[in-house]
């Protein structure tokens, strides 16, 4: 996979500045030091999509490292196929390379596992890969008392786990059932208690999984958190169980169908659709926020740019001890103007060159309104510029402004 034919195709860029980006980026630039002294070597790229390239940029180095760790541990069991080789280099997201890898990750003790150091996955390969006329009777075959293995009905039992391990682990299975959640999957919620609550509308709420709004996704979330909702998603199962067993069932094991369908069902419901559940939250989840910090930020960048006072040359006064007041002019438009720092306050305390400085720009852009924080220091330069209006009859007002973010 070629990282850069990847990102030049899908934001449209050309190769010289994804390049020159991917340079910058590795020789430890931040993105905002790119966007604003390096806008000759990125085409002048925004910020956003910088910010949006970087990301990506990490997503797809994290993806070929993964595929080079999964092909090597594969490779070590001695078990790497030139299909499952393929498999690994062609897949474009990081969860497709955790299915592919899932039947071959260490795991925990499990039910399967158990059953593995019983004796018993010849039996459960039987029943998948050959039709058996008597299972209980071919079961007789793995009794051990030793092993744990007391009946026939215990070797069938340990069967069926190995073989629900196995359709868990199937990575087709998997995305099947992953698309068919995202495009027909539905949320359903239901209240846990009967108090009133800001959760209200979603004490008996459903709603498709491809439509849901960000907000609700995070409001949902945040019921959930305060136990006010219990929520779940709802997919249909039939279609799903029908889609595994014509995978699974076919003319060398149909007589084995019920034993089959039996390990089917349980695989599903015990570990392919808990998990598959978690991963839709999941994915909800990070879109919602993706979606609110978008939302924000526009939202926020809307109301930066407007124009603080219509009509009005504006002077914004950030007050300060140690580094002292910043000061911005903007024009009528809210167009940038000038800008300085002053030190009238301690421990520097040059009130004459502040006020001063203060005096200048009124009167070099003839300032109508003067802003001035309510953070630090806002008292002392609230008097400082309420004198200076007065002492030299200054045609401008002052007003102090909120500095919540």
């Amino acid at each position: 996979m070629d990282i850069y034919n990847i990102l030049e195709k899908e934001f449209q860029i050309k190769r010289e500045y994804i390049d020159n980006t991917i340079k910058l980026i590795d020789e430890g630039n931040t993105i905002p030091f790119i966007a604003r002294y390096r806008k000759e070597m990125t085409g002048e790229m925004s910020d956003v999509t910088l910010r949006q390239l970087n990301e990506r940029l990490t997503y797809l180095r994290n993806l070929e490292s993964r595929k080079e760790d999964v092909t090597r541990i594969i490779e070590e069991q001695g078990k790497l196929t030139e299909e499952l080789k393929k498999n690994i280099a062609k897949a474009k997201t990081l969860q497709e390379v955790e299915d592919i890898y899932a039947p071959y990750k260490q795991k925990k003790r499990t039910r399967a596992t158990i059953a593995k150091e019983k004796g018993l996955e010849p039996l459960a390969n039987a029943i998948l890969e050959k039709n058996i006329g008597d299972i209980n009777a071919e079961a007789n075959n793995y009794i051990d008392a030793e092993k744990g293995v007391e009946s026939a009905e215990d070797a069938i039992k340990g069967a069926l786990d190995i073989i629900a391990e196995a359709v868990s682990d199937d990575a087709e299975v998997r995305k099947y059932i992953r698309k068919l959640a995202i495009e027909h999957g539905v949320i359903v919620t239901q209240n846990t208690s009967d108090e009133k609550s800001v959760y209200d509308m979603y004490y008996d709420y459903s709603e498709a999984v491809k439509t849901m709004a960000s907000h609700r996704v995070l409001a949902i979330n945040r019921g959930e958190k305060e136990n006010f909702l219990k929520v779940k998603l709802e997919i249909d199962n039939d279609k799903v169980l029908n889609y595994i067993e014509k995978r699974y069932i076919n003319k060398n094991n149909s007589q084995n169908e019920a034993a089959i369908i039996s390990a089917i069902e349980d695989s599903y419901k015990r570990l392919i659709f808990p998990s598959i559940e978690r991963e839709i939250r999941a994915y909800l989840t990070e879109n919602a926020q993706e979606r609110a910090i978008s939302v924000f930020g526009e939202n926020i960048k809307n109301l930066l740019l407007q124009p603080p006072l219509k009509g009005k040359i504006v002077m914004g006064f950030d007050p300060g001890y140690v580094n002292g007041c910043k000061i911005a002019v903007v024009d009528r438009n809210g167009k940038f103007l000038d800008q300085a720092i002053v030190y009238p306050h301690k421990p520097q305390v040059k009130m004459e060159s502040a006020r001063k400085k203060v005096l200048d720009l009124v009167k070099k852009y003839d300032i109508d309104v003067i802003a001035i924080g309510n953070g630090t220091a806002s008292r002392e330069s609230e008097k400082m510029i309420a004198d200076l209006i007065k002492e030299e009859n200054l045609n401008t007002q002052y007003v102090i402004v909120s500095e919540a973010g």
